[in-house]
């Protein structure tokens, strides 16, 4: 995936949840990232390295990590759960969509 898909992808699901009141997105390069707000202390932080194919996805209540998956080249696919955002869970890899419904299990379960 290139940064361009990576944008696209997900834009459309974040805007197909209705959940999210704005996003802000900014590419550079090969690198994407930005935050996609629910409200002011509730959003979700992304990024997106398409050289590394580094991604990261942390659902910020407050000041902390509530929930995220990422994926990176030293430890692969993993969740961070609601229940535990500090620990690494493996998982299999999914998709920008897969992630974004993830996500959005967890946000109307808050």
């Amino acid at each position: 995936m290139d940064v361009k898909g990576f944008a696209e992808a997900l834009l459309r699901a974040l805007t197909d949840t209705g959940l999210f009141e704005r996003v802000a997105l900014q590419t550079e390069g090969p690198v994407a990232h930005g935050m996609a707000y629910v409200r002011e202390e509730l959003f979700l932080r992304f990024y997106f390295n398409q050289v590394s194919g580094t991604l990261a996805f942390a659902l910020i209540g407050g000041q902390e990590r509530v929930w995220g998956i990422d994926y990176d080249n030293r430890r692969g696919w993993h969740l961070h759960p609601k229940e535990n955002p500090s620990s690494h869970i493996r998982i299999d890899a999914l998709t920008v969509q897969e992630i974004v419904t993830r996500l959005q299990t967890v946000l109307l379960g808050l």
